[in-house]
């Protein structure tokens, strides 16, 4: 099978050996199979490939010559958790915009403004997936991950993950070793008992429910006006359409030294913990998009050919136009990082994980 068939970019070579698990006893079977060595003596050896939903990975054309596992686990337990609030946990390969509708039709809010967003419930930790004001971290209890140095479960509470924008301990802890430590087989919610959405905090989003910043409206509404506005910027899979083939953003929105010079129009936006909503004084955010733009890359923008092209709905997009490869997109995302580092001197870092490629 070609890994393409795999990802929303919809490219990616052979995975000659690939496996699917349907269970969480059988992807803790494939982790014990393939335990991770700390000090790995060579680094050209390649680990196991995890694949959820493909929609965070930009795979090489020529795929994947090591273990690939593909995680299809499913299964929801619901319980209470207080007054009010209820617990549930939901394994690795439940697919996260079904779990989310779900939860509303369980009179249950919180997860509403991460309507939308391809993949799998085991990938959202990882990445601290967000969107429209909301962070996956808020609404997270805990997570049971399967140690692949240690070959323990582990059971980790939200304060333990060292979320951050687009980050945990889970995604350090893999780049430190080059390779997927912690694999994620569960993910425990708590999430309100209400029908009434969390507070409403981006201003796109608010515009298009008509409220201000930090009304509560239905949840239900909040959904489909997240649903309709990712639509409008092709984030919404689609086959039909090309600005859909793609990893959603691209680029990260780039931290900052609070004390950063930005041209005067450029946004500013504060960065905060997203479990205590606490403020960092000595960091600020901007938009990635607005880099792009004021770069002089506009939507469709593609070079060569054009097979990979910005997205004609939204800058911050790589698209692939039907026939792709990944050096195509690399080559795009190559020249756009390098336009808008030689214009505003900030290095735009990629959101996918890129796997046996470089950018």
């Amino acid at each position: 099978m070609n890994l393409a068939d795999l990802t929303t970019f919809r490219v990616g070579g052979p995975a000659p050996h690939l496996m699917t698990v349907r269970s969480r006893s059988e992807l803790v079977d494939c982790c014990s199979r393939h335990r991770l060595q700390p000090d790995r003596p060579d680094r050209s050896v390649p680990d196991v490939l995890f694949v959820g939903g493909g929609s965070n990975l930009l795979i090489a054309d020529e795929g994947f010559t090591g273990p690939a596992c593909v995680i299809r686990s499913t299964g929801i337990d619901e319980r209470p958790a207080g007054t009010g609030q209820r617990l549930l946990t939901v394994e690795a390969g439940e697919n996260w915009d079904a779990f989310v509708a779900s939860t509303l039709r369980r009179g249950l809010t919180g997860l509403e403004a991460l309507s939308g967003i391809p993949g799998s419930v085991g990938a959202t930790p990882i990445q601290n997936v967000g969107a429209y004001g909301a962070e996956v971290a808020e609404s997270i209890d805990s997570v049971l991950a399967f140690d692949r140095i240690t070959g323990e479960q582990l059971r980790f509470g939200a304060q333990d993950l060292g979320f951050g924008y687009r980050t945990s301990m889970f995604k350090r802890t893999a780049a430190e070793h080059g390779a997927v430590r912690f694999v994620v087989l569960a993910v425990t919610f708590r999430l309100p008992e209400a029908t009434m959405s969390a507070p409403v905090r981006y201003s796109q989003l608010a515009r298009a429910l008509g409220v201000e910043i930090g009304a509560r409206v239905s949840a239900c509404e909040v959904r489909e006006a997240v649903l309709a506005l990712r639509a409008s910027k092709g984030m919404v899979l689609d086959d039909a359409d090309h600005d859909t083939w793609s990893a959603g953003s691209f680029f990260t929105n780039p931290i900052l030294p609070a004390d950063a010079v930005l041209p005067e129009d450029a946004p500013r936006y504060p960065v905060t913990d997203p479990l205590t909503g606490a403020q960092d004084p000595a960091v600020v955010k901007t938009s990635a998009a607005w880099l792009i733009d004021h770069a002089g890359f506009a939507k469709g923008f593609g070079i060569g050919d054009r097979r990979a092209t910005l997205s004609t709905k939204h800058t911050l997009a790589l698209t692939n136009r039907g026939d792709a490869s990944t050096a195509d997109l690399l080559e795009l995302a190559r020249r756009i990082r390098d336009g808008v580092e030689g214009i505003f001197g900030i290095r735009l870092e990629p959101e996918p994980n890129l796997v046996g490629c470089r950018l």
